[in-house]
């Protein structure tokens, strides 16, 4: 039996709470694939779309920029609805199998960031909705918030993207992985936080949900990270005559490709980084990126692309 971490993405649940609520049924057959041939499952998930739609709800129903509620309580509550789906949906595919003693829990997750990470100086990940320069330029002279031009749509506010340090929960997260539960934490790369005075802090901030899973795997002593995504494989020269999937790699040639610029950055490259990370923490951990449709068929070098030292 293996310790899996998985993290699926956010797209992945759909655009809207219907479409949510029958892609967690897909997500949760993968899942439980997993769950019946004896592996111990952690789950982690993006919210992109999620928590765009919650921040934009609440800017079009404020009536100033200190009315609108802060980020980090909109990630929490991506957490809250988004695990709600997946806990459902998860149970009740095992139940159909019966599998009735497996108990599913969702964990609204504190992800610890240093405040003098870099990011924090240069905010690039744009959230909520678009506005005219006009309306930008007032919003932040009401506040500090930042906002840029994104691809001629119009203004967004752009807010860092720092990497996670620690996970505040991890206690609980490890008593609860220890007593066999499935755990879905870290959503939308967890609510993140600074240590500041004798508490912690939320901030404005996102941080990657494959880099925090990452983190989370490694923390609780996981023996496999999988990334699922929309592609069966990662690949090296995407897109021309040549293009070549990676079944089985190395970290070391996986960061040769990174310095040869053969990932997206914001798409694929962030993937690949995190699964570096987790496979060169310890020895005898891989981490894979595969589809989630083909989940089951990872651990077999079946199906996606395994990262290892």
């Amino acid at each position: 039996m293996s310790k899996i971490v998985i993290a699926l993405g956010g797209n992945a649940l759909g655009n809207s709470a219907n479409e949510q609520l029958t892609k967690a049924e897909l997500a949760a057959k993968s899942i439980a694939n997993l769950i019946t041939a004896g592996h111990q499952v952690v789950i982690a998930h993006g919210n992109g779309p999620q928590v765009g739609k919650i921040r934009l709800a609440f800017e079009e129903t404020s009536k100033s920029a200190e009315d609108t509620m802060p980020f980090p309580e909109c990630t929490a509550m991506s957490q809250g609805y988004i695990g709600y789906h997946l806990q459902q949906a998860i149970d009740e595919e095992l139940v159909s199998r019966g599998l009735n003693d497996i108990p599913v829990v969702s964990m609204l997750t504190q992800v610890v960031v240093d405040p003098k990470d870099p990011a924090f100086a240069n905010p690039t990940k744009p959230i909520g909705g678009y506005y005219t320069e006009e309306e930008a330029k007032k919003l932040m002279d009401e506040s500090d918030d930042v906002y840029v031009e994104d691809a001629g749509r119009g203004w967004r506010r752009v807010v860092p993207s720092p990497k996670p340090v620690d996970i505040y929960e991890k206690i609980s997260l490890q008593t609860l992985v220890d007593a066999g539960q499935v755990v879905i934490a870290c959503g939308g790369g967890g609510i993140p936080v600074i240590y500041e005075g004798t508490r912690y802090k939320g901030v404005d901030a996102v941080i990657d949900k494959d880099f925090a899973a990452a983190k989370m795997a490694a923390l609780i002593d996981a023996d496999v990270f999988i990334i699922l995504t929309a592609v069966d494989h990662v690949f090296v020269n995407f897109g021309k005559p040549d293009q070549k999937a990676l079944e089985t790699t190395s970290v070391t040639d996986m960061k040769q490709y990174i310095s040869e610029d053969q990932f997206a950055p914001g798409s694929m490259l962030p993937k690949v980084e995190a699964a570096i990370d987790f496979a060169e923490s310890k020895a005898g951990r891989r981490a894979i990126i595969a589809s989630l449709e083909k989940a089951s068929e990872t651990l077999d070098g079946n199906s996606g692309t395994t990262v290892q030292m």
